[in-house]
């Protein structure tokens, strides 16, 4: 049985993937193709979203939107119900990550005691705040028609605390700390998880959280090598290898389940 017939089939069925255009987003957009549904691709960047969309066509449509601003999102709402006629999957993938380009100054910059706080509230107001909007505008509408999926996608860190020492090179140089706000936020995105799925339990409406383990992806060698290490199965992950969770996640395969943090990290977490 195929992807398109029974449990996964989301023929027919419409998602929203949020950070479409990032790493990960990219292939949940693939992975959601794949199993028949049209992709409402969601990034800053429109012009882009509009490209990609057209490449994975299943009459895909890109729209440029700004999670944090709620108008941004209901003008989201408005093009899809344009365009389809139900929203039937959210993924609400978008989120900030900190990266410091400059690596003269990463160590200091991301050690807790300097770490800026527009960094931190940049974090929450992208990670927990736009989560927020697009599961109280987009959200809402579903649980009017009484269906719908929504998948927030959570992080390893969101169950367990950064270990500082994969950030650590051979000679025992640190080269940089995890930061607190990643952590947080996604810890946060695993309760708010938990809160709607039973606020919005008898409305039909599935809020599952998706916590991914880390994905190589041109980081330094020893970090690789230190994360693989510190996992079960000897690896990080490839950016792929989450498609069969969101399918799972979106799809009647998981018809009965709603408030769960679905963990796939490669055993990560259970040291």
């Amino acid at each position: 049985m195929s992807m398109n017939e029974g449990y996964f089939s989301l023929k027919n069925k419409s998602a929203i993937v949020t950070g479409a255009l990032g790493l990960l987003g990219m292939q949940h957009c693939f992975a959601l193709k794949e199993a028949g549904a049209s992709i409402i691709v969601c990034d800053q960047d429109e012009n882009k979203c509009k490209q990609f969309a057209s490449e994975l066509e299943n009459n895909s449509i890109g729209v440029g939107v700004n999670i944090t601003e709620h108008s941004s999102v209901k003008n989201l709402l408005k093009t899809v119900q344009d365009n389809f006629e139900s929203i039937d999957v959210l993924v609400n993938n978008a989120a900030v990550n900190d990266k410091f380009e400059n690596a003269d100054i990463a160590l200091e910059l991301s050690k807790f005691e300097n770490y800026p706080l527009e960094l931190w509230e940049s974090s929450l107001k992208v990670n927990i705040t736009g989560m927020f909007i697009c599961c109280q505008v987009i959200g809402s509408e579903m649980a009017g028609r009484k269906s719908g999926s929504i998948i927030n996608i959570s992080s390893t860190y969101g169950i367990v605390a950064p270990d500082q020492s994969l950030y650590r090179d051979k000679k025992g140089a640190q080269h940089f700390y995890k930061t607190a706000s990643y952590p947080t936020t996604k810890g946060a995105v695993i309760s708010f998880t938990k809160f709607l799925a039973s606020y919005w339990g008898n409305k039909g409406v599935r809020v599952n959280a998706l916590s991914p383990g880390g994905v190589e992806n041109c980081q330094e060698q020893f970090f690789v090598e230190n994360y693989s290490c510190r996992t079960p199965l000897g690896r990080m992950a490839n950016s792929s290898d989450y498609k069969g969770s969101i399918i799972f996640l979106a799809s009647d395969a998981s018809k009965y389940m709603t408030g769960a943090n679905l963990v796939v990290d490669g055993g990560f977490t259970i040291w």
